[in-house]
């Protein structure tokens, strides 16, 4: 494997990792079916079209077939909330093909797949196994954390600001508001001069 045409490749968009990713678990399912001969085809831009991934994979049997298409299908929906454009071919289980649009899933019967022969059809695409796709995906999510922190590290720790101690907050609190209150007005005192003259005379 070319690490550096994979890194090359990798560098996309987020939404364009988010649907490597889910051509990842699209491939691991087939691998927990018992799915044969797993392939990504990494096309090419140029004559792709929508998609960007061709997922196959082959089963033995008809049953087989629907049950990795099934779960690809029930995966993908409450992994990531996607559904497929469009689902073809489950009745009779010989090529069940779901499409969602940036990469299509091909579950063959091993005879239907070898007489379609889609990867000979797509020789502009680079094959994959499941395996070197997950290797390349770890690379490049590696690399992309490392550039982060790079950058983070670049630009310096954020400044805090500086704490003050509990007490003297709370003594600095208290002297503001002894500032701040306001004391109590005096009542001014009234002379009854009338009342120490009667005072007087019973004296």
């Amino acid at each position: 494997m070319n690490l550096g045409v994979a890194n090359h490749r990798m560098k996309t968009s987020p939404a364009q990792k988010q649907t490597r990713i889910m051509v990842q678990t699209a491939a691991a399912v087939c691998e927990e079916k018992k799915g044969q001969h797993t392939r990504i085809l990494e096309l090419d831009p140029v004559d792709s079209g929508l998609s960007d991934f061709f997922l196959v994979t082959s089963a033995t049997n008809q049953r087989q077939a629907v049950a990795i298409a099934d779960e690809i299908e029930l995966r993908l929906k409450h992994n990531f909330g996607a559904y497929p454009n469009s689902v073809e071919g489950r009745r009779n289980g010989e090529w069940i093909l779901l499409d969602y649009v940036d990469f299509v899933i091909h579950v063959f019967l091993s005879e239907k797949r070898a007489f379609y022969d889609i990867e000979r059809l797509r020789k502009s695409a680079r094959p994959l196994t499941p395996a070197e796709f997950d290797a390349e995906l770890t690379t490049a999510l590696k690399e992309k954390t490392r550039a982060v922190r790079g950058k983070k590290a670049a630009i310096g720790p954020a400044k805090q600001p500086a704490r003050v101690p509990a007490r003297k907050a709370v003594a600095r609190k208290k002297t503001q508001s002894a500032k701040t209150k306001k004391s109590p007005t005096p009542k001014p005192r009234v002379r009854n001069a009338a009342a120490k003259t009667r005072a007087r005379k019973k004296r």
